[in-house]
């Protein structure tokens, strides 16, 4: 069956600004697009040829709600969101704490009709995938919400999963995992660079991936998100934990971590003081596999995916600035991981490429080792794509081809193989080069918070970047700085 994948984006979007009109953001505009798209496969998986029992009761079904109108409608789906929330496995994940934020039966119903003129099964699940990232990124654009923290640029996990290359038959694990982007581009990684086998589309469909995470919306998406691109069953359960996964080693391996954990460097939590106001109190989680006990979230991210790493494991991280410099707990577990793990790679980030502001971010590359006596990490090799690069999310996003050259000398097929083009007098100006393991542990704090490229703004005057460029790094600067102050005023 054809179907034209444009007018059906078209569709989507077009309700979607019709109930912005009516104070529906994004966010809650993809949630109810999510209830209403699972319940409508639920329902053509029920009939022939699938014929399934896909565990909804027919009173709480899609044709449950085809068949009101008005305010019955409006009840009946209250009724049914709530009950659904109360099921086992993946059904009840992506209704848990389900609410109707469409509050005119018209209109609720108009999109009930919209998406039941589509047989969303036999839509491939690259078309699917398709409409429903695109959602993601409206949705994380939208600053009101708060969702971008949940949505990691979809050209940086490409390129990185893209380094690691993923293997079939091996385990993917995510102990952040949010909208689910590393999910996704690993399983789109493996189909498209490896011949799979009967044994290992089952595999790759039901055992390779596994996460946590704690937030109900960022979890629902994740699920559907897979779920769209053929990711366990409609029927099964879910792989995507509620857990905290920070509170405790749950005894689960994975042959790959790709993460990137939530902003914000501490991890607190709300609690009632006697004067009946609300306060926030900093977490700390007392774990013997952890090197430090510290509230720095952070910190505690980078040490747990150490844990869930097998002995062969590898791992590519998202971390800020502060994992690389911050002492304490940072310079042991800066320690640590250079001991315990060969830490290869570290890739510096821009500003500007994150929908949260202020962001300063980097990658950390490291593959996991038996117990030794010996450090593992020989040498990391650096790569700063931060120094005279200037990205915005509208005018200048980061596209995949601006990562191509980092990919190019990461080596993904033998990275001992590695050259580097910095060169003192001969080059520079380039962006890559490594430092052994004997010059970082002899840095104060042991150090991994490395630049040696000039910024070319500040050396030549008739060369300044565009307007728009200098604005966007002010206001990045000036954000990191506020979150800076938020940091201290909270610890005060």
């Amino acid at each position: 069956m054809e179907h034209n994948t444009a007018s059906i984006v078209s569709k989507v979007w077009s309700f979607c600004n019709t109930l912005r009109d009516d104070g529906v953001g994004y966010g809650d505009y993809l949630e109810q697009l999510t209830y209403l798209i699972f319940l409508k496969m639920a329902d053509e998986y029920g009939r022939p040829p699938y014929s399934r029992a896909v565990g909804i009761p027919s009173a709480y079904n899609w044709q449950s709600l085809r068949s009101r109108r008005g305010a019955e409608l409006e009840v009946h789906y209250v009724t049914l969101l709530r009950e659904l929330g109360s099921r086992p496995g993946m059904l009840g994940q992506i209704f848990t704490k389900a609410q109707n934020k469409i509050q005119d039966p018209a209109k609720l119903y108009r999109l009930i009709d919209t998406i039941n003129e589509t047989d969303w099964v036999l839509l491939g699940s690259d078309v699917k995938g398709d409409i429903y990232e695109g959602l993601l990124e409206k949705n994380a654009e939208d600053t009101k919400s708060g969702a971008g923290q949940y949505f990691t640029p979809r050209a940086l996990i490409r390129a990185l999963v893209a380094c690691v290359r993923p293997e079939p038959g091996k385990t993917i694990g995510d102990p952040a995992c949010g909208t689910g982007g590393f999910f996704l581009a690993a399983y789109d990684f493996l189909l498209a660079n490896y011949p799979l086998d009967r044994a290992q589309k089952a595999f790759l469909k039901h055992n390779t991936f596994a996460g946590n995470e704690i937030v109900s919306n960022a979890r629902r998406l994740c699920l559907m998100n897979m779920f769209l691109h053929n990711i366990g069953e409609i029927d099964g359960e879910s792989p995507i934990s509620s857990a905290d996964s920070l509170v405790a080693d749950d005894g689960r391996r994975f042959d790959y971590v790709l993460a990137n954990p939530p902003f914000g460097k501490k991890s607190s939590m709300s609690f009632t003081n006697d004067e009946g106001e609300q306060e926030r109190d900093d977490l700390t989680y007392n774990r013997q596999d952890f090197w430090a006990t510290t509230s720095n979230k952070q910190l505690n991210f980078v040490q747990h995916i150490r844990t869930i790493l097998k002995s062969t494991g590898q791992a590519a991280v998202v971390v800020p600035d502060n994992v690389l410099f911050e002492g304490g707990a940072g310079e042991t577990v800066r320690q640590k991981l250079l001991e315990t793990t060969d830490l290869h790679t570290i890739l510096r980030l821009p500003t500007g490429i994150f929908y949260a502001q202020g962001v300063k971010a980097n990658v950390l590359f490291f593959d996991n080792r038996a117990a030794s006596k010996d450090p593992w990490t020989r040498e990391v090799w650096y790569y700063d794509y931060r120094t005279n690069v200037h990205h915005t999310l509208k005018k200048k996003p980061l596209r995949l081809e601006d990562l191509a050259d980092f990919s190019a000398c990461y080596q993904p097929l033998n990275r001992h193989k590695r050259q580097a083009t910095w060169d003192a007098l001969k080059n520079p100006n380039g962006r890559w080069r490594s430092y052994s393991y004997d010059e970082i542990s002899a840095r104060d704090k042991t150090s991994l918070d490395i630049f040696w490229l000039k910024d070319s703004s500040l050396a030549d005057l008739d060369n300044l970047p565009e307007p728009d460029d200098l604005a966007a790094q002010i206001v990045e600067n000036l954000e990191a700085g506020l979150n800076s102050f938020r940091e201290i005023l909270a610890a005060l």
